[in-house]
């Protein structure tokens, strides 16, 4: 493959989860887009929710990149979407350096590990609240623990008073660590969340309006000029394709209970010239009737359970689709599928019927983790046999299930995963939500 040049970018990480980086991240994407500065954004790791916050910040779709899911010519492919813009701005997941022991399709799934490949300098945002010259220790560590790694600097955040920054700053400047800036301690700066995160963009009551103020919050304590100078990247090679659609008119449903889909699958799709027909299953819309399949991607259908009980159009449309074509669900997808949805008061609600599922989230446990699976039965044109890398990421247990498994399901240390998935005639649904094919040297 031809090295082509690469569009300079940043990765905005954290030393862990909850330090703030959400904000950073949408703040510097619309201060420069204000700036007239095309930025497009990416989302290290697998995370639904963010890339829609991306998006609204910056007016560009922003895409996930996993070096433990995807290959090395799937990331050139996605990344290949910065194409015509000024710079890229990644977001972090976890802590920089976090992701799982055991390497898999091209790294460890860390946003350190993506950086590297990338030649995007760190931006480390810290949280600096309870500490003062100690800082600077963190900030070293994490500066120096790779020395393979670019680092531009840390994004002091939760900064209490000028008396601390200056202390702060003191510590920083007494190991060579370039101070970007630092963001006052702001308590009405935050997004809501929920159980798995944040609430969704589409749900936010004034999205638009925040994003806008955290701008003016970064634009006032954060040397703008400075962090366009620090970005950075590395040659790459040119990438290959995107994933195949798993069929040619795909019904999917999208709405406030059915979101969670990679927007690189669906760009993949659409430029294999497969038709997207998205419906609302909260609005009762029954899927298209000339679909070839049906995806129930995930997201929250036990917020609205009762809703989706009582949408007798979209049932029935789904059911009388079920009868001759297939239907697939993803993690809430397949609950929606199963006979039956317990949400957290223990109520049980009706739902398709068409796999022998009952799920609940009375009995609350996490499930999380990237997952190989390898098919038992076809998935569309996805035929039985096929590799694919994805993850869960889930709070429901399963009550019942009395169908055949969907797939050979396991961790990425190798070991058996007990939510294998299911099928019944034309419906097939797992917990698993696909990110990529994997490689046919794969072993399960």
């Amino acid at each position: 493959m031809s090295a082509r040049h690469q569009t300079p970018g940043l990765m905005i990480a954290a030393p862990a989860s909850g330090t703030g980086k959400t904000t950073v991240m949408l703040g510097l994407l619309r201060a420069l887009t204000e700036d007239g500065l095309a930025v497009q954004p990416f989302k290290s790791g697998p995370d639904y929710i963010d890339p829609a916050f991306h998006r609204a910040a910056s007016g560009r779709p922003s895409f996930n990149l996993d070096s433990w899911a995807m290959e090395d010519d799937l990331i050139a492919a996605i990344a290949a979407q910065a194409g015509g813009a000024d710079m890229v701005l990644a977001e972090g997941s976890m802590g920089l350096f976090d992701g799982v022991a055991s390497k898999g399709a091209s790294g460890n799934g860390a946003s350190a590990d993506m950086a590297r490949r990338m030649g995007w300098p760190i931006v480390l945002v810290l949280d600096v609240s309870g500490q003062a010259q100690s800082a600077a220790a963190t900030a070293l560590g994490f500066s120096s623990l790779d020395p393979g790694l670019p680092f531009a600097g840390v994004i002091l955040n939760r900064v209490a008073s000028p008396r601390h920054e200056r202390l702060v700053r003191k510590g920083m400047e007494a190991v060579g660590i370039p101070v970007l800036g630092a963001l006052p301690r702001r308590g009405d700066l935050t997004l809501p969340e929920r159980h798995l995160g944040l609430v969704q963009a589409v749900e936010h009551p004034d999205l638009d309006r925040a994003i806008a103020e955290f701008a003016a919050f970064l634009r006032a304590h954060v040397d703008l000029d400075v962090i366009r100078l620090a970005a950075g990247a590395a040659p790459q090679a040119d990438g290959g394709n995107l994933p195949a659609p798993p069929a040619q008119r795909i019904a999917m449903a999208r709405d406030a209970a059915f979101s969670f889909v990679y927007p690189h699958l669906i760009e993949g799709w659409r430029r294999a010239g497969a038709e997207i027909l998205p419906f609302s299953p909260l609005a009762d819309e029954a899927p298209a009737a000339h679909a070839d399949l049906v995806w129930l991607p995930g997201g929250y259908p036990e917020l609205h359970a009762g809703t989706i009980a009582a949408a007798a159009t979209f049932l029935s449309g789904l059911r009388c689709h079920a009868q001759t074509r297939p239907v697939h669900g993803e993690c809430g997808g397949y609950m929606v599928l199963g006979q039956g949805l317990i949400d957290k008061s223990g109520e049980r609600h009706r739902m398709a019927g068409l796999l022998g599922l009952v799920t609940s989230h009375a009995q609350r446990k996490m499930h999380l983790g990237y997952r190989h699976a390898e098919l038992l039965v076809p998935v569309s044109r996805l035929a039985a046999g096929t590799r694919l890398r994805g993850h869960e990421f889930h709070y429901s247990t399963i009550a019942e299930q009395s169908d055949a498994p969907l797939a050979l399901v396991t961790d990425a240390e190798g070991a058996a995963v007990a939510e294998s998935g299911s099928h019944r005639g034309h419906v097939t649904g797992s917990y698993f939500h696909m990110i990529a094919p994997a490689s046919c040297r794969d072993a399960q």
